[in-house]
């Protein structure tokens, strides 16, 4: 998987547009979610948030925010990219 090249932190639009096929449509759905000015290069402070996580710590986030429990009850599969509940 080439996503997998781009897991660290600072590494947001690199990741995204190995996601999506270029750079240019990483960059208009950044725009579009809010987290990079319409320059295409400066991030917004949400942007700046995002792009100092990992690719874990995001999926994590999402996760946490869209089951409304803590971060800390998700294990993250870096194979599909996403955060899964911890059973305790």
């Amino acid at each position: 998987m080439k996503t997998l090249e781009y897991t660290g932190s600072g590494q947001l639009i690199d990741r995204l547009a190995s996601q999506v096929g270029s750079k240019k449509n990483a960059i208009y759905l950044l725009q579009k979610r809010g987290h990079l000015m319409p320059d295409g290069k400066t991030f917004t402070e949400e942007g700046m948030r995002r792009n100092s996580m990992t690719a874990s710590e995001r999926a994590v986030d999402r996760a946490s925010k869209r089951l409304g429990v803590g971060s800390e009850n998700f294990d993250y599969d870096v194979l599909n990219n996403k955060a899964k509940r911890v059973k305790l």
